[in-house]
């Protein structure tokens, strides 16, 4: 029988390590070949990277990126751990109700965010014209750097308030006391005793943000208007019509990956490094704010939340406003809706199959995956568990272009089909799911597994009536979070997609562009309740309404 169950689940780790060597490790290599070799001799070169080295205009978009990556993840420090520090101390009135409008404002699409601030603060926009004809004030533009650090700022601060309110959530107040007896009070306090303790929980979310901000294709391509990052860059290059030289948008992606790698690297060195354990036998009891102090902090804390869920708020309005391209007219209709099932109801349809056929995939493999990670730990499966997060720490552009470059000749050709969409999707998504099922694989007693087999049931079978059955809180909350990023996935979308397998993200950044600001917004709105509706579900499943801590 143990000879059964070792072959048994020693094919099951083949499989997906094969799975994983073909879509992910094979083109990630292809690519990597390709940025060191002439497209025209197909001799060893590093031409591509003193071409990118070399001229201004090329390695100025990595020098942007790095302007906007680390500008934001200061900003969202600076916004996020005040209001985590203030939400967790003291009591904050409609706090349940802020903590769901964080995670929205976080779950939803960068790119939506860009395309309604223009919608505000555009040229054209409604507060700009108001300003400038009522009160005869000249808003300052929102294109370019600022407009992008204003967008990414309000869209990544919750990576960083959830990170750090969870460790507060642990964190010991008799350490506070202990301080506050040998005479250390007030910030003194905080910046010595609190901050030190949950620094490590910062910098877990400022590599989130990090990661997402150089990620993030929509957002500057929307807004940036000459201020180029690499994403786009990269995008630029591989596709258009001026560009389109594949080598050399693959060098471009291998230093991307570099950077992300080390980046990550070095965080967990930090962390491995500073990480501290503490009881929480004396958990953080909240106190009342008065006063001043407290119309302070709340004027702070809804101001930022106010502003994050504007986007999400302005989208649905103008969806139902008269509109004529990018001019909104006066009163109210479906038009915008008429036009998007009519036109545009197969990138509706296309969204969400593949995030269906995506989901039941990540289901699949993130069950199996964690179970063979935790419980039939060896070589085979630790090269797996590894696997599975690179896509953790690679851009989702970059992805698109690994796979239509490894899948688009003989003998699999892929490129322009659903299915190198939804393998995408599958890849870049797979992590959400994969860490909830293992959290939850942790808690459960293998002694569980062990008296089921010695009464008679077979292992597989123990596997689906027992352990599965366990698992599935935790695996549907993660694969609800994984359905969420799916469906608002534009990154490698926009790369990998063809006229006939349009998502939702694409039509509506395609929309955008085109200056059709009525459909993107029925579009947006469609994606945005989505999103909602999908979080509602995961707090009914996973039991953590107003519990911010979601693993991401």
């Amino acid at each position: 029988m143990r000879r059964k169950r070792w072959d048994m689940w020693t094919t099951i780790t083949l499989i997906i390590l094969l799975i994983f060597t073909l879509f992910l490790v094979y083109p990630l290599f292809s690519m990597f070949i390709k940025g060191f070799k002439d497209p025209a001799t197909g001799e060893w070169t590093l031409k591509h990277y003193e071409k990118f080295f070399g001229k201004r205009y090329y390695y100025r978009a990595l020098i942007n990126s790095f302007k906007v990556t680390f500008s934001v993840t200061i900003l969202a420090v600076l916004v996020g751990v005040p209001i985590a520090y203030f939400m967790s101390n003291y009591y904050i009135k409609g706090k349940n109700l802020l903590e769901i409008i964080i995670i929205i404002s976080m779950m939803s699409p960068a790119f939506i965010g860009a395309y309604s601030w223009i919608l505000l603060l555009g040229r054209s926009g409604v507060v700009t014209r108001f300003m400038s004809s009522i009160l005869g004030i000249q808003m300052p533009s929102i294109y370019g750097f600022g407009g992008i650090l204003l967008v990414f700022t309000l869209k990544l601060y919750p990576f960083i308030y959830m990170y750090v309110s969870g460790a507060l959530k642990k964190f010991d107040v008799s350490l506070e006391e202990a301080a506050e007896s040998l005479g250390c009070h007030g910030p003194r306090k905080v910046f010595g005793i609190v901050l030190p303790l949950i620094t490590p929980s910062i910098f877990a979310g400022a590599l989130l943000v990090f990661m997402n901000s150089l990620a993030d294709f929509g957002t500057p391509q929307l807004i940036g208007e000459g201020f180029v990052t690499m994403p786009v860059l990269v995008y630029s290059e591989f596709v258009s019509e001026m560009g389109g030289e594949a080598h050399f948008a693959a060098a471009m992606a291998n230093i991307m990956i570099l950077i992300t790698a080390v980046m990550f690297i070095l965080q967990k060195a930090y962390i491995n490094r500073k990480s501290y354990t503490m009881n929480s036998l004396k958990p953080i009891q909240k106190k009342e704010l008065k006063g001043v102090k407290s119309v302070l902090v709340h004027i702070f804390i809804y101001a930022v939340v106010i502003l994050s869920f504007v986007p999400q708020l302005t989208v649905m309005y103008t969806s139902f406003l008269n509109t004529n391209g990018s001019i909104f007219l006066p009163g109210y209709s479906f038009v915008s809706y008429e036009k998007i099932f009519s036109s545009l109801g197969s990138a509706i349809k296309n969204t969400y199959l593949y995030g269906i056929a995506a989901i039941l995939l990540i289901l699949l493999l993130g069950v199996f995956i964690a179970y063979v990670s935790v419980r039939r730990r060896n070589a085979m499966t630790g090269i797996i568990d590894t696997v599975t997060m690179v896509p953790y720490i690679i851009p989702g552009s970059v992805l698109g272009i690994t796979l239509l470059l490894a899948f688009n000749k003989p003998p699999l050709i892929l490129s322009g089909t659903a299915i190198i969409i939804i393998i995408s999707l599958v890849i870049r998504r797979l992590p959400y799911t994969l860490r909830s099922s293992s959290a939850i694989l942790y808690q459960i007693n293998p002694n569980i597994e062990e008296a089921s087999i010695s009464l008679g049931c077979r292992p597989m079978m123990t596997f689906f009536r027992i352990t599965v059955v366990m698992m599935l809180p935790g695996v549907l909350s993660g694969a609800i979070l994984s359905w969420i990023t799916v469906i608002n996935e534009l990154s490698s979308s926009v790369i990998l997609y063809s006229g006939k397998t349009r998502t939702m993200s694409v039509a509506i950044y395609t929309e955008v562009v085109r200056g059709n600001y009525g459909t993107a917004a029925a579009l947006s709105t469609i994606l945005i309740l989505t999103t909602i509706v999908s979080l509602i579900i995961f707090f009914a499943l996973s039991g953590k309404k107003g519990d911010h801590s979601i693993e991401m």
